[in-house]
């Protein structure tokens, strides 16, 4: 086969051309250019309340100043623990001009979970709201942890006035009460400046931007350094690959911000682009049918467990979708019956796509126009160059004719880990990042992922590490071995189920052992089940092993689906 480079040169597939480069360019710059070209456009559409994207600069520039009176330098880590709402998309520009790196942290985080991230991170500052859901979480890490200050706002804020009164009449209930505590200080109370201090200076290519939590190829939870050219170029990188990235662009944002998908494809790009985010604070499926129908949305990221759900909605056969021209697809395989169903339902291309944390995420996708190859994740995006290595020693090529892991390089390749040299002499070769998955390269460019040397699971586009589950179950007295794998869910794409044995003389049964451990998982890393069995499977040295339990699992769903008549 010829080179890739030769392939990706004379045969791309995506609008403009593979060889190309990104001048450096900072995140804030990256938006004031923006609200230079679109003043008066509208940035976000949130429950009905546009904001334009002066209006929104300007408080970008006062949250950015507030930051700086309380003492943030560049360089401070500053945390959002925030679901999407305005909030979001003010604190995170407004913190990354005032020099602060951002770090996102899972609205889905229990306490114990947010505490150590905070503890890893640095994180002093922490942005949340005052939903029952988010505040006592925060309250506990702020008693708990060295974090010094909690910036707490509300929903009413953001609401148009009927709605905001509604919800402050009605959906009381749905927030807690902000304590009068010197650590704690109101999104309002921050912002009451003029917006007219300096903007930090940011050296583009090296200084960094995000902190992105990612289990990487060892499911040890490490930060990944995104730098502000990194994010800048990946969303330079997505706009480059839509043929019709200039035309109207309103993108329906209910994928979560602090996910390195949404954040790249649904926020950066689209703020970038002078496109309209229509944000919803959590996936429902009626309510994102309702927005593609009173929008007129042109796009909607999502995940394969967002699309399913859609399809099995019942109105969904009463929505409007001539709007919609694409929709990526990412986080977790895109099953093909999936895909085409919901081509037949909306008429929109639905183009899966492929990344990882530590690469902004985007490093692949397949084109918007022309051959859509499924079961691939498509070609390189511009910029971005692939490699195949051995499996077991990523110095040298794979076996003729054999699949090997996948490497990339390009402009979005993260930094490095935080504070994490181990890793990242783990993780890169040269200047390309390993993947941990395992891929073919045909002969069309497309890149293809047939397994993974990792053991993560996709759970509708988040990652479970199961090593974390088992270390919930060995806290249990009952138990004496544990593992936990993936298993098919049509919905979701994976679930975690637990196989574990007991201790001699212990007779729980695995519904106790569920009840017992689910409340203690974040809602994303529950089980479905929990098996006991005599006996788990081991390597000849004794070694737990997950490799026959997947096997097994994944012959029961294919039993179950062909005694059904549906595809596996």
């Amino acid at each position: 086969m010829e080179s890739i480079e030769k392939i990706l040169t004379e045969h791309y597939r995506h609008p403009t051309p593979w060889a190309q480069s990104f001048a450096p360019l900072s995140m804030g710059q990256m938006v004031a250019d923006s609200v230079n070209a679109h003043p008066d456009a509208h940035m976000i559409d949130f429950m009905g309340r546009k904001f334009s994207y002066g209006e929104t600069f300007d408080q970008m520039r006062r949250i950015a100043c507030g930051l700086q009176a309380m003492g943030v330098r560049k360089g401070d880590r500053v945390g959002l623990f925030l679901p999407n709402t305005p909030h979001y998309v003010t604190a995170y520009y407004g913190a990354l001009m005032a020099g602060a790196i951002v770090v996102n942290f899972s609205p889905l985080y229990t306490a114990a979970e947010l505490e150590h991230q905070v503890e890893d991170s640095g994180t002093k500052i922490l942005f949340t709201l005052s939903a029952k859901a988010l505040l006592p979480t925060a309250l506990d890490v702020l008693e708990h942890s060295s974090l010094e200050t909690l910036i707490v706002g509300t929903v009413a804020e953001m609401l148009p006035p009927v709605k905001s009164l509604l919800f402050r009449w009605f959906k009381a209930g749905e927030s807690a009460p902000i304590p009068d505590d010197p650590r704690v200080i109101r999104y309002d109370r921050l912002m009451a400046n003029r917006g007219e201090c300096a903007m930090a200076d940011i050296d583009p290519a090296n200084d960094i931007a995000l902190l992105q939590y990612t289990g990487g190829t060892t499911g040890t939870p490490k930060g990944a350094m995104l730098t502000h050219q990194n994010l800048t170029a990946n969303a330079r990188q997505a706009q480059a690959i839509d043929p019709r990235a200039h035309e109207e662009d309103r993108i329906i944002a209910v994928l979560p911000f602090f996910h390195v998908f949404a954040n790249t494809c649904t926020l950066n790009r689209t703020v970038m682009n002078g496109g309209e985010m229509v944000m919803l604070p959590r996936f429902d499926a009626a309510q994102v049918l309702a927005a593609v129908q009173r929008v007129k949305a042109t796009s909607l990221p999502g995940v394969p467990t967002m699309y399913q759900a859609l399809l099995d909605h019942p109105a969904l056969r009463n929505v409007d979708f001539s709007s919609l021209r694409a929709c990526i697809s990412g986080g977790a395989p895109l099953p093909l019956e999936l895909k085409q169903k919901f081509e037949t339902a909306t008429g929109a291309r639905l183009i899966e796509g492929y990344g990882l944390t530590e690469t902004s995420p985007i490093v692949c996708s397949n084109p918007y126009e022309g051959l859509n190859k499924s079961g691939t994740v498509g070609q390189p995006v511009p910029g971005t160059r692939v490699r195949l290595v051995d499996r077991e020693d990523p110095t040298r090529p794979p076996p003729e004719g054999e699949p090997g892991e996948l490497l990339f390089a390009g402009p979005q390749i993260m930094k490095g880990y935080w504070n994490r040299p181990d890793a990242d002499a783990q993780v890169f070769v040269g200047d390309y990042v390993r993947t941990g998955d395992v891929g073919i390269i045909d002969e069309d460019g497309y890149v293809k992922i047939v397994d993974r040397l990792k053991d993560m699971i996709a759970v509708g586009g988040f990652k479970v590490f199961p090593s974390q589950v088992e270390s919930v179950l060995y806290h249990h007295p009952a138990i004496k071995e544990a593992l936990v794998i993936g298993v098919p869910d049509r919905y979701r794409g994976e679930q975690p189920k637990a196989f574990v044995t007991l201790n001699e003389g212990e007779t729980i049964d695995g519904a106790a052992l569920k009840d017992w451990l689910n409340p203690q998982l974040g809602k994303h890393e529950r089980v479905c089940e929990v098996e006991v069995r005599l006996s788990l499977p081991k390597t000849l040295v004794g070694k737990l092993s997950r490799k026959e339990l997947v096997a097994e699992e994944r012959a029961k769903a294919e039993a179950a689906a062909m005694e059904a008549g549906t595809p596996a």
